[in-house]
């Protein structure tokens, strides 16, 4: 199912919506633009979230966008496990809820 290729259907999905889509663009730019956060920050906040959401076509592209950002192999690792814990953490801190009858 996934393939990159797929991508290039985005701009089917604008002909067919494109105020939203122009707006989903124009909001994306602006989001991940060079601010307060430095781009290769938001680059690596992105690939985490990526991974949380398990889109591998984020994954590919913001991988790609963190490096060119300068992002080390040492940063991805890190950014990885960040994002392996918060997932962990959530599963465990989630797992309080089988006790609730314990009140």
């Amino acid at each position: 199912m996934y393939d990159m290729k797929h991508i290039k259907h985005l701009a089917t999905i604008g002909s067919h919506a494109p105020v939203a889509m122009q707006a989903f663009v124009a909001f994306d730019a602006a989001a991940m633009a060079d601010g307060a956060v430095p781009l290769k920050y938001k680059e690596l906040i992105a690939l985490a979230v990526a991974h949380t959401t398990q889109c591998p076509y984020c994954i590919d592209i913001h991988v790609g966008k963190a490096r060119a950002a300068g992002a080390t192999d040492s940063e991805l690792a890190e950014t990885i496990m960040v994002t392996a814990a918060l997932r962990a953490g959530a599963a465990v801190t989630h797992g309080t809820h089988c006790f609730h009858d314990k009140e």
